[in-house]
């Protein structure tokens, strides 16, 4: 049987390690994990961030909630995903407190935390995430895995968070479920950059107006079928091309909550990450 191609390896290790994974900050930083080398059920995100200027690569819903809550956050300044963990030391940590270190045909793997969190804040400077369906929780050796995480970053006295979606506003999950089922690589540039700069210019003019309002009267105007500005509007949010507080419900929102990304950056970035 020829094996998979996600199976783990020495050589895809050190080739990883030479492409420079796990290193960098902002928009240099190469995530240790992309979506493209784990197994996917549908749920995992390509996602750009205005806030590093960069493709993140989330591997959940739970991962896109917990990126779309620290986008927003203003003492936020970088999102470093699928972070790697020195292995010697998680082969240590296991070691000493005698559990099992993840391996997978004979290879003993890297760990990661989903989110490495720089921030401005001078109480919490730098931080850990790791987000996981609480229904996760229940497995005694996802527990054990979680265990050599959180002593790795006490050993670092870097402060390390678990994160479920009952941790997350219910607003933002709704928002997700609204808007990122449209989020699809093949649209084209060309209308990405032409409907947001549409769009840009109507919320300018429109700044005080609820969009659903301002969606319903560019329908009526242009006589298109009901609807059809709002699913323009989703797609643009689903490719990133606007983003706004998502913890707030999208149908209170006004025009000048939604803010146009920078297009060069993020075309030049949807290139990248369709490689």
């Amino acid at each position: 049987m020829a094996k998979s191609k996600y199976a783990p390896s020495e050589a895809k290790y050190n080739r990883w390690i030479k492409e420079g994974r796990g290193q960098g900050d902002g928009a240099n930083y190469l995530p240790w994990l992309t979506v493209r080398d784990v197994p996917s059920d549908g749920r995992s995100h390509r996602v750009f961030g205005h806030k590093c200027q960069r493709t993140h690569q989330l591997l959940s819903d739970v991962e896109l909630a917990v990126f779309l809550s620290l986008e927003w956050k203003a003492d936020v300044v970088d999102i470093r995903e699928q972070f790697p963990l020195e292995r010697e030391d998680t082969l240590i940590i296991a070691s000493e407190n005698g559990i099992r270190h993840p391996s997978d045909s004979g290879v003993q793997l890297y760990m990661s935390s989903d989110f490495l969190v720089d921030s401005l804040d001078p109480q919490c400077p730098r931080y850990v995430i790791q987000a996981k369906r609480s229904e996760a929780l229940k497995d005694p050796r996802i527990f054990e895995k979680l265990e050599i995480e959180r002593r790795f970053w006490k050993m670092k006295q870097i402060p390390w968070f678990l994160v479920t979606e009952h941790d997350v506003s219910p607003t933002l999950v709704q928002n997700i479920s609204w808007i990122y089922p449209l989020e699809k690589d093949d649209i084209e540039d060309e209308f990405l950059v032409d409907k947001t700069a549409y769009y840009s210019e109507v919320f300018y003019r429109n700044e005080r107006k609820f969009v659903t309002d301002i969606c319903k009267d560019i329908d009526r105007t242009y006589n298109l079928p009901d609807g059809s500005s709002i699913y323009e509007i989703r797609q643009l949010l689903a490719n990133r091309c606007f983003y706004f507080d998502m913890s707030q419900p999208f149908h209170q929102l006004i025009g000048k909550d939604l803010v146009a990304e920078n297009m060069g950056n993020l075309i030049g970035a949807r290139h990248v990450s369709n490689q």
